[in-house]
């Protein structure tokens, strides 16, 4: 089983929109029982909050539903239970270091870092700009996946 934490400053717009992007791909793919899929937040602002109104409609305007989904806070322990922690922008991976200690296993990286095109995912509780977030994740999430075929895990 492939273990994915994705992780955002509050885990209600860019990494549960991530963590259900790639469910919905999974699913799809027919692979979904070779995968468990989470978010986290660093911060503790949220904790406990639902997905953000606008990245629920985004993820419900293309057919999915994040009900039932709060916010959390990454611990250290998600470090040994998770394969990747994936996050949304470099800010993020300052933070997840804090948090774990540091990265001996190499498993936290931007999630476009697997992209063409490596780069954060700005952050649209600022910007008000889903549509490239939702773009941006799933173009993450899209070579993501290619490299784990690439790769042979799946």
């Amino acid at each position: 089983m492939i273990k994915i934490l994705f992780i955002c400053h509050g885990n209600i717009c860019r990494s549960p929109m991530a963590e259900f992007i790639l469910k919905d791909m999974v699913t799809k793919c027919g692979i979904s029982d070779r995968f468990r899929i989470a978010s986290a937040a660093t911060s503790r602002e949220e904790i406990g909050n639902p997905v953000y109104p606008p990245a629920r409609r985004k993820l419900l305007e293309n057919g999915i539903d994040p009900s039932g989904k709060t916010a959390c806070q990454m611990t250290r322990r998600d470090y040994e239970e998770y394969d990747f922690i994936l996050a949304a922008e470099q800010y993020n991976i300052r933070n997840i270091l804090r948090i774990t200690g540091g990265d001996p296993a190499h498993k936290i990286r931007r999630l476009l870092d697997f992209s063409d095109r490596p780069r954060d995912i700005d952050d649209p509780w600022y910007t008000g700009d889903f549509d490239t977030a939702w773009n941006d994740i799933v173009e993450g999430c899209e070579a993501f996946l290619d490299c784990l075929k690439k790769e042979g895990k799946i």
